[in-house]
């Protein structure tokens, strides 16, 4: 396939930021990959080195492209300035309005005027974002799932100064990437993250009254929706901090009650119990299986 994109900022190496990575240099796409720690940064490329192999192991297709081949295209860096390089970019940093705002200012300097930025937040109003740069309508919201590299359709978001050219170029990337975009208009969460993490908060309001407990809270939508997994298993997934710092968004944006975040769901993220990637949420990772009930 003949790239439109050769080269694609990412900005967060963090579990969206990795797959992104993974997904994009499997591609063919060059990736400049962009936070603000060695560590972390090193933390990333192994991980998605133990994606590659686990997804070599169960695909045959992955198994095609030699993990090396995919690594080599990843390219890990602290300095934001080599976003000037990338012909689009995409920002995952954390859901934190101050730290995103630094970075679109500083993206305004470094990028280049022809270059597309897609913002992959979970709740923030990609029109709240555009208000640090000088061309709004070069941003555009694009909602990946998490785990990126299985999730083939993708939530684009047209902001309020949103270009059409801008939304063609996400929706160009997403297929040289083989994702599909839905398009939806800008809202705060948008049509995803409105509608579940407010089932993830009543999901803990559940547990936390002791209704049920979170195993068979999630089985309940397991087994009488058919859904892949239920909501406290998926809110471990995503991880809690994320799932809270979501609903504060929801919840200043809106100013509705029910978009507050559980008091047990604050009570997890005060005591390190994030989910999947602090080994405890509303299941315990740190052993073989997963437990039941409240951890």
């Amino acid at each position: 396939m003949d790239l439109k994109f050769e080269t694609v900022g990412v900005i967060g190496a963090g579990v969206m930021g990795q797959g992104l990575a993974q997904v994009l240099a499997q591609t063919g796409h060059k990736v400049l990959l962009v936070d603000v720690a060695d560590g972390i940064l090193d933390s990333a490329q192994r991980q998605i080195v133990r994606s590659l192999k686990l997804a070599a192991m169960m695909d045959r297709n992955s198994a095609r492209i030699r993990t090396d081949d995919v690594v080599g295209l990843i390219t890990p860096t602290t300095d934001i300035s080599r976003m000037g390089e990338a012909d689009f970019i995409i920002e995952n940093a954390t859901e934190d309005f101050d730290i995103k705002r630094e970075i679109y200012s500083a993206l305004d300097r470094v990028a280049d005027r022809n270059c597309v930025i897609a913002a992959n937040t979970s709740a923030i109003p990609i029109g709240n974002l555009a208000q640090e740069l000088r061309d709004r309508s070069r941003l555009a919201g694009m909602h990946f799932m998490n785990p990126v590299p299985q999730k083939k359709i993708v939530e684009v978001i047209r902001g309020p100064d949103t270009s059409v050219a801008t939304i063609e170029s996400a929706r160009a990337l997403l297929h040289e990437i083989g994702k599909e975009a839905i398009l939806v208009n800008d809202s705060p969460g948008f049509v995803t993250n409105r509608v579940l993490m407010l089932t993830i908060n009543e999901a803990i309001a559940v547990v936390n009254e002791g209704v049920a407990n979170a195993v068979d809270t999630d089985r309940i939508f397991v087994g009488c929706f058919a859904h892949a997994m239920g909501p406290l298993a998926t809110a471990d997934l995503i991880g809690l901090d994320t799932i809270m710092r979501s609903l504060e968004v929801l919840h200043k944006c809106f100013g509705e009650a029910r978009f507050a975040p559980n008091p047990l769901l604050v009570e997890m993220v005060s005591t390190g119990k994030l989910g999947r990637k602090s080994g405890l949420g509303f299941y315990d990772y740190r052993v073989k299986g997963d437990t039941d009930g409240r951890s």
